[in-house]
C-alpha cells in the first residue's frame, strides 16, 4: 500500500477562473494546476494541498492576501454554509465573462472544434428568485458548524432545509432562500411551523425512522402552486391533519399531493403520487406554448430563460415551415412543442415514460398536431428503421443529460446527415466531445452559451452544425 501524502501549503497563488462545481482555479510558480474551493476569480491565496493528482492539484485556501477586485457581498445570509449559489461572492458580469471562458475552453482548446461565430452569453434579467422549482428535507439532525460543534451545543432539533454537500444524514435549516419567488419561504416556514405543532416526528437520515420527510415547492409564473409531501410512514389520520393545516394557513394553493416514500433513498418520481387536492397539475406558458405540469414532470427549472434558450434554438433552426424536424431527449415536449408552428412535424424521443405522456397532453391542449412522440431510450428507438418510418430530419435538435449522447446515437447521427443540427447542452465538456465527433461531418456555425442558474457554476450553451458540403 503506498504512502499517503501529507497536505503541504503552497504561497501566493492567484486564481484565474472557474472549474467544474463551483472551484477556482490557478497555478502555482511551477506550472502546476491547482482547484481550490471557495476563492474567486482574481484572489492571491495560500493554498493547503490536500490532494496530488497526475496534472493538477487540488487544496483548501487557508490566506487570502490580495483579494480579487471581481469580489461582491453576497445578499444571502446563508451563503457561507449552503454551498448552493457558490458565485454569490463574485459580481454576476465576472460570472457571465469566467462561464463564457468555460465554454470557449471546452470547445476550441480542450476539443479542438472550430467555431466560427462564438456569440456572446445570453446572461439572466433576473438573478435572484429565479427557480420554479426547489426541493426540501425534513431532518431531526440539524448541520452545525466547527464552532458550533466546539461549543457542544446539540444537533439533535427539527430542520427543514438543504442537505449540506458530502453529509447525507444533515440538513442545513434554511430561514430564507433568495432562489423562489414569494410565498416559497412562507409556505417552507409555516410547513415546518405546523409539523412542530403537530408533533410530527421529523425524518432521521440514518437510522431511517420518522414521520416526515420531504417537501417540494413549484411556482409557475401564472402564479400556480405545486406542493409535494413525502412521508415515511402512511398514517392517514397524521398525512390529513397536516395537509388540511397547510391548506387552511395558505388556500393560495393550487394543487397539492403526496407520496409515501419508505426507502432509505429520498427519490420519490418511482412512487405514485396521490392528488390530495386540485386538479393534480399546474399550468405555465412559455411564449405562445402551454405547459401542464403535474407531480412527476420534467421542466425547465428557470422560465423566463427558458423562453430565451428556447428562442436561440428557434433562430438557430432557422425554420421555414416545411421541415421534418427530430427532437432528442425531449422531455415533457418542451423544445419541439415550442417550434411546432415552425415547421411541418416534430417526432420527440424522451426515455421516460411519464414525460411523454405529459408531452402528448400538452400537444393536445395546444392544439399541435403534427407533433408525435416515443418513449425509449434515444440509442434503442433512433435506427434506420425508425427514420424510413417517420422519414429523415431536415433538422435535427437534441438536448442530451449532463452525461452526453451515447456513441450509438453519435453514429446514427452521422448516418442520418440531417442538413442542420442543434446542440443543447448543461455541460460543455460533454458537448465538446459530441461536437468533436461529429466534426468528421459537420462544421460548427455558430455557439451561444445561455446562463440558466446564476451564482451557481452550471451553464448552458447551444451549437449549430450543419452539414459539410
Amino acid at each position: 500500500m503506498g504512502r499517503r501524502r501529507k497536505p503541504f501549503l503552497i504561497e501566493k497563488v492567484e486564481m484565474t477562473g472557474i472549474a467544474d462545481k463551483g472551484k477556482s482555479v490557478g497555478r502555482d510558480e511551477e506550472g502546476r494546476v491547482v482547484f481550490v474551493e471557495d476563492v474567486v476569480p482574481g484572489d492571491v491565496v495560500d493554498v493547503l494541498v490536500i490532494r496530488k493528482k497526475k496534472g493538477f492539484l487540488i487544496g483548501k485556501a487557508q490566506k487570502i492576501h490580495t483579494p480579487s477586485p471581481e469580489r461582491t457581498e453576497p445578499f444571502c445570509e446563508h451563503f457561507s454554509l449552503c454551498g448552493g449559489c457558490k458565485w454569490q461572492n463574485l459580481s454576476y458580469e465576472s460570472q457571465l465573462k469566467h462561464k463564457e471562458i468555460v465554454v470557449k475552453n471546452a470547445l476550441q482548446r480542450i476539443g479542438k472544434v472550430n467555431v466560427e461565430a462564438f456569440l456572446p452569453i445570453l446572461g439572466a434579467e433576473q438573478t435572484e428568485w429565479y427557480r420554479n422549482k426547489l426541493e426540501f428535507a425534513f431532518s431531526n439532525k440539524r448541520w452545525l458548524t466547527s464552532q458550533e460543534i466546539e461549543s457542544g451545543i446539540t444537533n439533535q432539533v427539527d430542520v427543514l432545509g438543504f442537505h449540506k454537500a458530502g453529509v447525507f444524514d444533515k440538513v442545513l435549516d434554511i430561514q430564507k432562500c433568495w432562489l423562489q419567488q414569494d410565498p416559497s419561504n412562507d409556505l417552507r416556514n409555516g410547513a415546518k411551523e405546523i409539523a412542530q405543532e403537530q408533533g410530527l416526528e421529523f425524518f432521521d437520515m440514518r437510522d431511517n425512522k420518522g414521520f416526515i420527510r420531504n417537501m417540494f415547492i413549484r411556482i409557475t409564473e401564472l402564479g400556480e402552486i405545486l406542493l409535494i409531501f413525502s412521508f415515511y410512514e402512511n398514517d392517514q389520520e397524521k398525512i390529513t391533519a397536516f395537509l388540511d393545516a397547510m391548506l387552511a394557513r395558505f388556500p393560495q394553493i393550487t394543487c397539492m399531493c403526496y407520496c409515501i416514500n419508505g426507502k432509505v433513498n429520498d427519490y420519490v418520481m418511482d412512487l405514485e403520487m396521490i392528488t390530495y387536492f386540485g386538479k393534480g397539475y399546474i399550468e405555465e406558458q412559455l411564449n405562445h406554448v402551454r405547459f401542464r405540469i403535474g407531480p412527476k414532470s420534467f421542466f425547465q427549472t428557470n422560465t423566463q430563460q427558458a423562453v430565451r434558450l428556447f428562442d436561440v434554438v428557434v433562430e438557430f433552426a432557422g425554420l421555414q415551415g416545411h421541415e421534418n424536424v427530430y427532437d432528442l431527449y425531449t422531455g415533457l415536449g418542451s423544445i419541439g412543442l415550442y417550434v411546432a408552428r415552425n415547421c411541418k412535424q416534430i417526432v420527440g424521443i424522451e426515455e421516460i415514460p411519464e414525460a411523454i405522456e405529459d408531452a402528448k397532453v400538452n400537444a393536445e391542449i395546444n392544439g399541435i398536431d403534427n407533433a408525435v412522440f416515443y418513449a425509449g431510450d434515444v440509442k434503442d428507438i433512433l435506427t434506420d428503421e425508425f427514420a424510413e418510418k417517420h422519414g429523415r430530419p431536415d433538422v435535427l435538435i437534441t438536448d442530451p443529460p449532463r452525461a452526453g449522447m451515447h456513441p450509438k446515437v453519435v453514429d446514427m447521427l452521422l448516418r442520418l446527415e440531417a442538413p442542420r443540427l442543434v446542440y443543447v447542452s448543461c455541460n460543455p465538456a460533454t458537448q465538446a466531445r459530441d461536437v468533436q465527433l461529429l466534426s468528421e461531418k459537420y462544421q460548427v456555425l455558430k455557439l451561444r452559451p445561455v446562463d440558466m442558474f446564476p451564482h451557481t457554476h452550471h451553464i448552458e450553451s447551444v451549437a449549430l452544425l450543419e452539414l459539410k458540403k
